[in-house]
């Protein structure tokens, strides 16, 4: 499975972004999509996760501002991010999980950069 993430930016403070993530390869049995965060001299930490039935999980610290989906039929998961803030600037990876013969793997995007401004 590769992900391909994009949509990262620049951007004011009290704006918006949109991130996309595209799987491709061997797709099948996809379960949860999701995506993390990492920002300069922390740990990466989760934003948002998806199930393969549209169940939703938020980090505290976004709920209320961002909103995750995913396409099932385009096997893409988007992050809409509104009200952004300069302590959501990080690197966000994209994240999928597939169960194949009873064990889960998991796979990781490159990465897009978001930097909100004050």
């Amino acid at each position: 499975v590769q992900l391909q993430a994009s949509g990262g930016g620049l951007v004011q403070a009290g704006g918006s972004l949109r991130l996309s993530c595209a799987a491709s390869g061997s797709i099948f049995s996809i379960n949860a999509m999701g995506w993390y965060r990492q920002a300069p001299g922390k740990q990466r930490e989760l934003v948002a996760t998806i199930s393969s039935d549209a169940n939703t999980n938020y980090a505290d610290s976004v709920k209320g501002r961002f909103t995750i989906s995913r396409d099932n039929a385009k096997n893409t998961v988007y992050l809409q991010m509104n009200s952004l803030k300069p302590e959501d600037t990080a690197v966000y990876y994209c994240n999928a999980d597939q169960l194949v013969l009873g064990l889960l793997y998991g796979y990781w995007g490159q990465g897009t950069l978001v930097t909100v401004s004050s």
